[in-house]
């Protein structure tokens, strides 16, 4: 097998070393889908040499038959890149020379995951929690009584790229889990990859080199003055430096030299959603996002071809994070306290966007961006929601009894449930919000951006 696929070798070494250790958008709530079943195979990372380690998870430490990790299916169009020497070739002939070249894309209906599901949006959100965490590891989620214990699979200085890749037991599907960023604050706990995760975030999310403010140390020397930055010096700062796209790319092709049949799917949260995004892409593959900064921004920067459409991704996030809403700016925030300028708010392809603010009361809180805020808060249950005039569908009553950051539902036979006539209210629910285009978003609208420094 090896000599078949010599460019994985390098990326199999790893587990020699540790082998001793979409759906209609108004349906209420659509039926299940069929589904894939998901176990973990293999684990990856990156080590402060840059060098790849991608390792299996020893078979001796996987579980039970009846144990699985388990999501609704549905048929999922995407445009995929006719080649990916086209793509790269557009892509380096625009960063090189700003020439657009055309780039021919196959418009293909491929098995993705069920969106509108929420047991399939809690079971990626889980996938994607434990892409923080070895198995066994305070804060892993057990899918379903899934009890694992065996080593990471990554060399004690890996200080980069890291995640998880879950295989269907039938070896149809693939799901690649992106961790996000680790910051003892913010989300994640800390450990070795905080350094490049905020490199990353810093390059990807700011307006100009993350120059908040006087006092800052930027990451790239773009800042031209006011609200100038040079649009040349960044695009080049982010193609140079950018450590993670580039490996998530190679990691990517990796999977498809071992799975050249398999369906990949991407998820991630925070930072990881981001990089899940800008890979599909890439490579047209569907994307779960979770609690992301805006990444639509960095796409057009890192002159990444744009699709006719890109509605095989979505964004999953709440009204309450600062992040993906794009407002923990500024110098007194607590993203710029912690050193983070994540200033970008426009998402690529659609968005699920609880409404916490509103419906739920919940402050704008930076704390409410881990996503076992999502796991535990929002997936828990189906999400209640008050149609627009114009539809007739929905719950007439929302009684929410708050606690903290918890509610319940009514729905449990409570006389707040009951109608005006008394009787109980049994007006059908949404499983989770509407999907939705973010319309005339703009990023960084205060900055002005051009050739500065080549004029000087």
């Amino acid at each position: 097998m090896l000599n078949i696929l010599p460019l994985a070798l390098h990326f199999l070494v790893g587990f020699h070393l540790w082998q001793d250790e979409p759906a209609q958008q108004d349906a209420l709530s659509p039926p299940r889908s069929p589904s894939n079943t998901f176990r973990l195979r293999h684990q990856h990372a990156v080590s402060n040499s840059t060098r790849i380690v991608f390792s299996d998870a020893p078979s001796s430490n996987l579980i039970a038959e009846s144990y699985p990790y388990e999501v609704s299916t549905t048929n999922v169009r995407s445009h995929r890149p006719s080649s990916q020497s086209a793509f790269h070739s557009a892509r380096f002939r625009s960063i090189r020379y700003d020439q657009s070249e055309k780039v021919l894309w196959d418009d293909v209906d491929i098995v993705g995951p069920n969106v509108q599901d929420r047991q399939t949006l809690l079971t990626l959100a889980k996938m994607t929690n434990n892409a923080y965490f070895e198995p066994g590891e305070t804060g892993w989620y057990d899918q379903s009584g899934w009890n694992t214990s065996y080593p990471f699979g990554w060399e004690p200085d890996a200080d980069g790229f890291r995640g998880h890749i879950f295989v269907s037991d039938d070896n149809s599907t693939v799901v690649l889990s992106i961790k996000g960023t680790s910051a003892g604050w913010l989300a994640g706990g800390g450990g070795p990859t905080v350094k490049k995760d905020k490199l990353n975030d810093n390059l990807l999310f700011s307006c100009c080199c993350a120059r908040v403010g006087p006092t800052w140390y930027p990451v790239c020397d773009c800042f031209s003055g006011g609200y100038k930055c040079d649009q040349t010096c960044l695009e080049k700062s982010l193609v140079e430096d950018s450590l993670f796209y580039s490996v998530g790319t190679n990691l990517y092709n990796n999977i498809t030299y071992m799975y050249p049949n398999a369906n990949i799917w991407m998820t991630g949260h925070s930072l990881g959603g981001s990089l899940a995004s800008l890979l599909g892409v890439t490579f047209g593959v569907p994307v779960v996002a979770f609690e992301a900064p805006g990444e639509k921004l960095a796409a057009a920067r890192l002159h990444l071809p744009s699709p006719p459409s890109t509605q095989h991704i979505t964004h999953i996030y709440h009204t309450a994070d600062p992040i993906p809403m794009g407002v923990c700016t500024g110098v007194t925030s607590t993203c710029a306290i912690g050193g983070y300028a994540l200033e970008s708010k426009c998402h690529l392809g659609q968005v699920a966007r609880y409404d916490t603010v509103s419906k739920l009361q919940w402050s704008v809180d930076v704390r409410t961006h881990p996503i076992k805020v999502i796991i535990e808060k929002l997936l828990a249950e189906d999400w209640n929601w008050e149609p627009p005039k114009n539809d007739t569908a929905g719950r007439k009553d929302s009684t929410i009894n708050r606690k903290g950051l918890g509610w319940h539902w009514g729905g449990g036979g409570s006389d707040k449930d009951k109608d005006k006539d008394g009787d109980k209210d049994t007006t059908p629910k949404r499983a989770v919000p509407l999907l939705q285009d973010e319309e005339d978003c703009v990023d960084c609208f205060n900055w002005e951006f051009g050739n500065f420094k080549g004029a000087k």
